[in-house]
């Protein structure tokens, strides 16, 4: 019994728990523990009727999602805005297609029916559950028009006429020629036409000073401009800004992100000493289509 003990003892000694390995090395981004406990940290939050209502009300707490990347406000904002919401949601990139994100009370209420839209079949699906599955260019979405009630597309618009190699997508892109790639409007004017009159598209992506990371792009002003021209044209919208700074993320204006850059974990690119993950300012849209 003795031997049974010690055994247990130094396996769990050479296996520590990885959330309180991430925490006692220092909570380093993309280390071992680090999905494990921003994924647990989504989960509290979208769970949390506080922390949606204080999303509502653009106030979070001071030290919120330290070292944490853009997930962690992105999620609790588009889940904020999904409160109390059934009906037919198109998730146009695939970023709901988590067990734990799926587990939502809306995504499991039995009058929500979900589309996950991706370029292809992924590891995991859930048909089970009764998700439907889409394999499609965003540009080129094959549903009817007025089809979807709501259109939810997380960080995923920044990568289209990209470098998706990294995702083991063999797309045609641009990419390489470092410059600005404006493919992303044709996805959008898809998501438009795919919407209900009276339906919510919310769209999230990485925006700041311009920046070409091969496989994403960082939206500036210009880029985002020219999407509002789109909106403008079809109903009404509301923009939330997030900024990354060593304390934490928190809500910020348009016009103090013009040179915010991002850090490219897979290349190194834009490491700070600040502790971000990933994209240090997001910008959300609410768009709800009148025409």
């Amino acid at each position: 019994m003795k031997k049974i003990f010690k055994y247990i003892i130094d396996k769990f000694k050479k296996s520590p728990d990885p959330i309180n390995e991430y925490i006692q090395n220092g909570r380093v981004p993309w280390t071992r523990g680090y999905l494990i406990y921003r994924n647990k940290y989504i989960t509290d939050q979208i769970n949390s009727v506080e922390s949606l209502r204080m999303f509502n009300q653009k106030s979070i707490e001071s030290d919120y999602g330290q070292n944490l990347d853009e997930r962690v406000v992105e999620y609790p904002y588009l889940f904020s805005c999904l409160h109390g919401f059934n009906g037919k949601i198109l998730d146009a990139g695939s970023t709901f297609n988590y067990e734990f994100i799926l587990n939502q009370a809306v995504l499991c209420n039995p009058k929500t029916k979900l589309t996950i839209l991706t370029y292809a079949p992924e590891k995991k699906s859930f048909t089970q559950r009764g998700i439907s599955y889409l394999y499609s260019d965003l540009r080129d979405i094959p549903i009817r028009d007025e089809f979807f009630d709501c259109v939810v597309s997380q960080s995923t618009i920044e990568h289209i006429d990209m470098d998706n190699s990294i995702y083991g997508y063999d797309i045609s892109n641009s990419a390489n020629e470092k410059g600005k790639s404006y493919e992303y409007l044709f996805a959008i004017r898809e998501m438009l036409r795919v919407l209900k009159k009276g339906g919510r598209l919310l769209i999230t992506f990485p925006f700041g000073k311009f920046e070409n990371h091969e496989f994403f792009q960082q939206f500036d002003d210009e880029m985002l401009a020219k999407a509002e021209e789109l909106l403008n044209e079809m109903g009404e919208y509301e923009l939330t800004f997030f900024k990354y700074e060593q304390s934490g993320w928190r809500f910020a204006a348009r016009d103090e992100l013009g040179n915010v850059k991002s850090y490219n974990p897979h290349t190194g690119r834009g490491r700070g000493e600040d502790g971000a993950a990933h994209c240090r300012s997001v910008c959300c849209i609410e768009f709800i289509k009148q025409k």
